[in-house]
């Protein structure tokens, strides 16, 4: 229930933590990097320990989920090259409570590379806490933020006297997430009945920072691409031939050039079409945010910001779309000059998206908008890598007001919102299970994800293990009001 005593709920975790904890760094030191063929063994691993831990908190059902296998993975297997994949681990704690929803929480136990030499003051993967800071990989990215929801959900139970969660409660904590999910899209498929919810729960994600606890509300999407263009049949005098055929560099850079307009909006015609515009009330929620725009930029290494005419820096890189060229060459790259008109060029382009917008229409635009430019005698081909989905959850949705409680009596103050300027597999599971994903994570931006001496704030964990405990009850009372 949702008036689950705060008191009680604090009390067990404060009883219990240290064990957590113990826990956690047993995890944390077993090196499932998943993008090391030579740590395949350690992945799987990992695995069969959060199965062991997942029956030993009280879910009655644990499994290890192969990918790579199945009808669509075996298919997505064989397009990619990739064979099988990483292990993923499903659980399942049905409520017991007739009509309760379900909801299903979706994070990662695989982690980054990392080792001493990259920087770290620490072993890696044996933790180590220091002021209050877990240092190890892993901690908040994303084995941390997985294993509160073990103490949360035994925290409910206990100030509740309930023998099951509120919630039929499911986890999906993947193996491969930071090699790209390859496999997820087709695991999540062919598993899909399994994984049938009512909502998503995502604790792969942060705060703002420690003074200023917040919900972020969705994800871009993405598309990428390379054009290759083809000119003479090969490099050729550019005093005898030049100015006089296509070159191929020049029209990269002609493409280039032509991305953006004037406002630097994105000159594709077709690019905007259905994209969700923000509300004024979340323009002036983002401008709530204490953002300080000269310590981004010192962030982003960059000496500027520069976007879209009329958006703020927050908007740009949140709930806009956007174009960026991230690659472009041809021609001689040697020292010295050399007077040619070469036969080739590329460009590499990467397109964010925006809840509303269709990564196939975007695709057949940038298509039809490259084969317009192109003069004769310039042949080309486009190549897209793949595509990740926009998500995006209304700030309405009762379901995430569920969060912003459960989270607002754990820390005490109120919760502000955010979205997230990158892509993740988010959208995967709302486009195939149909339920709205939310995002429950505690990290923050010191927390030094992929990077060396990643740690997590012993004192925001906790913070996430009480949100935990008070969300499912919440859900239960108020999470499918008015759908």
């Amino acid at each position: 229930m949702s008036n689950t005593p705060d008191t009680a709920v604090r009390a067990y975790i404060d009883a219990h933590s240290a064990a957590f904890l113990d826990d956690l760094a047993e995890w944390l030191r077993i090196p499932s990097v998943s993008a090391d063929p030579a740590r395949a063994a350690d992945v799987r691993r990992s695995a069969e320990w959060l199965a062991a831990k997942l029956t030993e908190t009280g879910f009655p059902t644990v499994e290890i989920w192969e990918t790579g296998t199945g009808s669509r993975s075996e298919e997505t297997a064989a397009a990619a090259g990739t064979g099988t994949g990483a292990p993923a681990v499903f659980a399942e704690w049905p409520s017991g409570t007739p009509g309760a929803p379900t909801v299903l929480v979706y994070g990662h136990h695989d982690v980054q590379p990392a080792a001493l030499e990259d920087g770290w003051r620490t072993d890696p993967f044996e933790p180590t806490t220091v002021d209050g800071k877990l240092y190890a990989r892993g901690a908040a990215d994303d084995k941390g933020q997985v294993f509160f929801h073990t103490l949360g959900v035994r925290a409910h139970l206990a100030a509740t006297g309930r023998t099951a969660p509120a919630v039929n409660l499911k986890l999906l904590i993947e193996g491969e997430e930071e090699s790209g999910s390859p496999h997820f899209p087709a695991l999540i498929h062919d598993r899909a009945g399994r994984l049938a919810c009512d909502a998503v729960i995502v604790s792969d994600t942060g705060m703002w920072s420690e003074d200023t606890p917040t919900v972020c509300t969705g994800m871009r999407g993405l598309t990428d691409c390379q054009i290759d263009l083809y000119g003479p049949d090969q490099d050729i005098h550019s005093g005898s031939f030049g100015g006089a055929v296509p070159n191929p560099a020049t029209e990269a850079a002609r493409l280039a050039a032509a991305l953006h307009d004037g406002d630097r909006r994105v000159a594709v015609p077709g690019f905007y079409d259905g994209v969700v515009e923000l509300t004024e009330a979340e323009r002036e929620l983002l401008a709530e945010l204490p953002f300080d725009e000269k310590q981004w930029l010192r962030t982003a290494h960059s000496h500027g910001a520069l976007g879209e005419s009329g958006y703020s820096t927050l908007e740009r890189v949140w709930a806009r779309p956007t174009a960026e060229v991230n690659g472009i060459g041809g021609g001689y790259q040697g020292p010295g000059g050399k007077t040619i008109v070469p036969s080739t060029a590329q460009l590499k382009l990467s397109f964010r998206l925006v809840a509303g917008q269709d990564a196939d229409a975007v695709q057949d635009s940038v298509r039809a908008w490259v084969a317009a430019a192109l003069p004769e005698g310039i042949r080309h081909e486009i190549t897209f890598w793949g595509t990740t989905r926009p998500c995006l959850t209304p700030l309405d949705h009762p379901a995430l007001q569920s969060v912003v409680r459960a989270m607002g009596r754990a820390f005490g103050q109120k919760i502000r919102f955010t979205r997230e300027g990158g892509s993740g597999p988010a959208a995967d599971l709302q486009d195939v299970l149909g339920a709205p994903v939310l995002f429950l994570g505690i990290s923050v931006p010191s927390d030094g994800w992929h990077a060396p001496n990643e740690k997590v704030e012993l004192d925001l964990l906790m913070k996430g293990v009480e949100t935990a405990a008070y969300l499912w009850g919440d859900l239960a009372e108020n999470g499918r009001a008015g759908q």
